[in-house]
């Protein structure tokens, strides 16, 4: 079963969630953000010409003008390839564990696995972020050491930063996935 709705970000962008059920044991939550504007790639592709024009009207240096076209193309290419994240998945299945995976403009994915048996639990914190008071989701490990300890505090959906709404469906959901995982491990 898969449903799809619309949330926002901290900041008021828009932002959709999928929510895809393979099974009670097994559920994947895709946040994809807005793509790359064309009118701010242009905006700002245009500011920095214009910038290496005045510059050139000033020398007289056709270096300049090159260089100006040489930054800004590497300067897009390099926030395509490692800034821009289109979408952030969870994937939660209760006997093996939680995948997350970034999605970058240029199609680079970054992938990341905790096993189950490392997970403590799944929760929402808060924290201060540019002089606001934020929500995130969060996954606890357990302390290889001291079983009742946590080791690692791992953020989930860093980029996509959505607001309490759309934390409070992934946490509900992947709570139920725990609980069953729990149920499931405690039964003969």
């Amino acid at each position: 079963m898969e449903d799809e709705q619309s949330f926002s970000d901290i900041c008021g962008g828009r932002l959709a969630l999928q929510r895809r059920y393979y099974s009670p044991s097994c559920r994947e939550f895709c946040i994809s953000c807005p793509r790359l504007s064309l009118r701010s790639l242009t905006a700002v592709t245009c500011t920095v010409w214009l910038a290496a024009y005045g510059l050139f009207t000033l020398c007289e240096n056709s270096i300049i003008l090159s260089a100006a076209i040489f930054i800004t193309l590497l300067g897009l290419l390099g926030y395509l390839h490692f800034v821009k994240i289109d979408q952030e998945t969870l994937l939660i299945i209760d006997s093996l564990g939680i995948q997350m995976t970034s999605s970058y403009a240029s199609g680079k994915e970054s992938t990341t696995f905790i096993e189950m048996g490392k997970v403590k639990d799944v929760i929402i914190n808060e924290g201060i972020y540019m002089q606001k008071v934020i929500y995130y989701l969060c996954i606890l490990l357990k302390d290889p050491v001291e079983p009742h300890g946590i080791s690692q505090v791992v953020p989930v959906f860093q980029s996509a930063k959505p607001r309490l709404d759309c934390l409070i469906e992934v946490y509900r959901s992947c709570q139920e996935v725990l609980a069953h995982q729990e149920a499931t491990s405690a039964s003969p």
